[in-house]
């Protein structure tokens, strides 16, 4: 019968001492990490970069600031088998649609991640004019070799936050 009292009082005891050591402040000599702000599934929503990844080569881009980029940030790390399509772009029908906001470019450049129709990711690797409308999700920042990384057919290609 005393045994269960000492193990009762002893978790109590423990229970108690535990919050207070980890209340306490660091050290003034310990590094933290900054802090930022994560969505509920822990990722960076607050990231403006990101590398997308075709065979070795990384390419880093950035992020446009809207909703469509921001529902894509939540989909990341992720990898699509992207199609060829017109000798300019490589595609990826989503599983489900993002916000949109399609708006005509005029001008399509080498390195845009565009959403066509909300629910197609679209990465061109060529420049030239467009009649289409898009909502741009991110932009390489510098496009020279995406051409030769791409090829000229399928090809994978992985998106992650920087």
């Amino acid at each position: 019968m005393k045994l269960p009292v000492v193990t009762v009082l002893s978790t109590m005891l423990l229970s108690i001492g535990v919050p207070a050591v980890c209340q306490g402040d660091p050290p003034p000599d310990a590094k933290m990490a900054p802090r930022s702000e994560t969505s509920s599934a822990g990722k960076n929503v607050n990231a403006t970069r990101m590398k997308i990844w075709i065979g070795g080569k990384s390419f880093p881009a950035t992020f446009a600031d809207n909703p469509a980029a921001s529902a894509f940030k939540a989909l990341l790390p992720a990898s699509f088998d992207m199609t060829e399509l017109n000798g300019n772009e490589k595609l990826f029908r989503l599983p489900s649609r993002l916000p949109s906001n399609d708006v005509n470019p005029g001008t399509i450049r080498a390195g845009d991640l565009m959403l066509w129709s909300s629910n197609t990711l679209v990465l061109f690797y060529q420049t030239f004019p467009t009649s289409y409308s898009y909502t741009r999700l991110a932009h390489i920042d510098n496009a020279e070799g995406l051409s030769a990384a791409v090829g000229k057919g399928g090809v994978t290609i992985r998106f992650e936050l920087e």
